[in-house]
């Protein structure tokens, strides 16, 4: 299904739904050689971590995210530190910080907001209003409140809300953990796409599109908690074939939404990745692990731009 799995694995713009500031998690940096021993994987690593590497001594450290965790996730595999330790830069989906931005997330709300001659309820259907009035009252939210809001505005205020009665927020997320780290490193970084994009995607839905989303939100509601936990055994094992097959299912039925939010941004992607690694850049680079996945992920494209792609724990030569 669409929504709570892939929505939520693929779009960075949720990190502007949290209203909850928290302290970022504690890690240990490695300063000694045999301090950076320890991160170097001995065969039995796991994590979602790719290294990509080309014949122009470029390497990427690929890694897939997710987007919004919980305390408990920490702390991260061991590939995740040694590729923020052993890179130059760091690339994120937007440049370090703009996610979280005011201005971001003013722009969105304003987006995601119908004109004052219209609402929700006449923009879908008579069951799915009451399903949404009936959700908001169950979270302690005033039902009318959402009838400002867009359809695919409300997909997403309903996950985000779901993911957080978990106790997952995007302040733990992975993007937002590193990216806080390089900005208070010095680290360089930069974004592969820019707020304004993100947001373009959400304008270009259509009414119908919008309703599709919404629709399964409402429908996969009771199985967030279930699915989530089996995402992030799945995402911490770098189980590839086991996230593609649980973030996409059924997605063939939204082949328009899966192009936009998907496929053609990776095909977007595959050109500045691949002239990373042709320039002999050496770079951590963080991106939704959905996008990794499947015939059109980024690991197969990458493989048949001719690079060599390893996961962490085949590598010795960090």
């Amino acid at each position: 299904m669409l929504p709570t799995r892939v929505l939520h694995a693929l779009l960075t713009v949720c990190l502007l739904l949290s209203g909850c500031r928290r302290e970022p998690v504690a890690e240990t940096t490695p300063t000694t050689q045999d301090e950076m021993a320890a991160f170097i994987p001995d065969g039995g690593g796991s994590g979602c971590v790719w290294v990509v590497d080309s014949e122009q001594k470029g390497r990427l450290y690929l890694c897939g995210t997710i987007h919004i965790l919980r305390e408990q996730d920490y702390p991260l595999a061991p590939g995740y530190e040694a590729a923020y330790m052993f890179s130059d830069k760091l690339v994120l989906e937007l440049p370090p910080g703009e996610g979280s931005s005011p201005e971001l997330a003013k722009k969105m709300a304003q987006l995601g907001m119908f004109s004052a001659d219209t609402s929700l309820d006449a923009n879908i259907s008579a069951e799915a209003w009451k399903a949404v009035q009936a959700w908001a009252t169950r979270r302690g939210l005033e039902p009318s409140s959402m009838n400002r809001f867009r359809p695919w505005f409300v997909s997403i205020l309903m996950t985000a809300k779901e993911y957080a009665v978990l106790g997952a927020t995007p302040d733990l997320g992975v993007d937002k953990h590193f990216g806080d780290r390089a900005l208070a490193d010095g680290k360089p970084g930069e974004g592969l796409e820019t707020p304004d994009f993100q947001l373009q995607m959400f304008s270009a839905l259509t009414n119908r599109q919008q309703q599709e989303l919404l629709d399964q939100t409402l429908a996969e509601l009771s199985t967030v908690a279930k699915e989530y936990e089996k995402m992030i055994e799945a995402w911490k094992q770098g189980d590839l074939a086991a996230l593609h097959a649980m973030l996409f299912r059924e997605a063939e039925k939204h082949p328009d939404l899966m192009n936009l939010f998907l496929t053609a941004r990776n095909l977007v992607w595959i050109d500045k990745l691949d002239a990373m690694l042709r320039r002999g850049d050496k770079v951590m680079v963080l991106v939704g692990a959905a996008h990794l996945t499947g015939d059109s992920g980024l690991i197969e494209l990458l493989k048949k731009r001719g690079h060599r792609v390893r996961h962490y724990r085949e590598v010795q030569d960090f």
